[in-house]
């Protein structure tokens, strides 16, 4: 009797359809970009939406200062 869980006959295997060489990742290719750009986006607009909040606290709390005198 012969063992089939391990006679799978290759099924199941992950196997890599490009060789090694064409599949390496090289810095500064177009996905690369993108990505630093759409970082580089997403930090400005943390900077912008933390600039905007400390500009309304500021206006809240001179508000308040202004009623209390």
């Amino acid at each position: 009797m012969t063992d089939k869980s391990s006679d799978a006959g290759g099924q199941g295997m992950i196997v890599n359809p490009k060789p090694t060489v064409e599949n390496q990742d090289w810095d500064g290719d177009d996905a690369d970009r993108a990505d630093r750009l759409r970082f580089e986006e997403e930090q400005a607009m943390i900077r912008e939406q933390s600039e905007a909040r400390a500009a309304a606290k500021a206006a809240a709390e001179a508000e308040a200062e202004k009623d209390a005198s």
